[in-house]
């Protein structure tokens, strides 16, 4: 009879992942579906070394926050909710008024609810730099930035 071995499951390790930078300019892109690519690049999901249990997602740099798309009336009708904590202290902004206060917080939180929700997740998210504008401060640090674009098709302006 033959000797059978079976072929062993690869298992990275934290201290074997490489990590690369991705530069992703948001004026070309529609929020969710930029969203869901971030997020499989930040667990590192496009990666054939993905394991479950171990951070081995990149960093991602995104600029131009403020100019991202929506599909249908999301600017007007989109709600982002916060309590203060006290009585009755349920408040909400829309996308229009995150948009033009806080587009970097747009763009954060979309990526941030599609990650797991456990202190991994938390780990992942602090590799999501988020800038409104279309420069960036990492310069310094050297980093071999991939430029991507997830929407084939270009944008129309309105």
């Amino acid at each position: 009879m033959q000797h059978y071995s079976p072929q062993r499951s690869f298992v990275q390790r934290k201290e074997d992942v490489i990590r690369k930078w991705y530069l992703v300019d948001a004026s070309k892109e529609i929020l969710g579906r930029m969203a869901v690519e971030v997020a499989s690049i930040l667990m590192g999901k496009n990666k054939p070394t993905y394991t479950p249990h171990v951070d081995c997602g990149d960093f991602v740099v995104v600029t131009n926050a403020r100019k991202i798309h929506t599909t249908g009336d999301k600017v007007e009708q989109k709600l982002y909710r916060y309590h203060t904590g006290y009585l009755g202290g349920l408040k909400s902004n829309n996308l229009q008024w995150m948009l033009d206060n806080k587009p970097e917080e747009v763009i954060r939180l979309a990526i941030r609810r599609m990650l797991p929700k456990t202190r991994l997740g938390r780990k992942m998210l602090s590799k999501l730099k988020v800038f409104a504008g279309e420069d960036h401060p990492l310069q310094a640090q050297q980093p071999h930035f991939e430029k991507v674009q997830f929407t084939a098709k270009e944008i129309k302006e309105e």
